[in-house]
């Protein structure tokens, strides 16, 4: 992305230069234009970082959750069995 825009910049410079001669003005409005671009990429990457960051965080709970819910259906699946041998023995009294 910096490499992209750092590349649009220096295009817009040299097609400014070879128009004709470049005014100290002409040339600050590219650098601005240049900087306000950075600035945008560097807030596009800060913020992909933090999106990474929150993924990675979610991800982790559901892990978690996930093996939370297999613990309890092996709960839930031993006092069944539990239960149907009680009620086995209770049918052969």
């Amino acid at each position: 992305m910096k490499t992209t825009v750092l590349r649009a910049s220096l295009l817009a410079l040299a097609v400014g230069l070879l128009s004709g001669c470049a005014t100290t003005e002409q040339l600050a409005e590219v650098k601005a234009i240049a900087e306000k671009a950075q600035a945008t990429a560097n807030t596009g990457v800060s913020k992909a970082d933090a999106a990474a960051a929150a993924a990675a965080d979610a991800m982790e709970a559901a892990r978690r959750a996930e093996s939370a819910a297999q613990a309890a259906q092996a709960c839930c699946n031993e006092q069944k069995s539990r239960l149907d041998r009680a009620l086995e023995d209770i049918m052969k009294k």
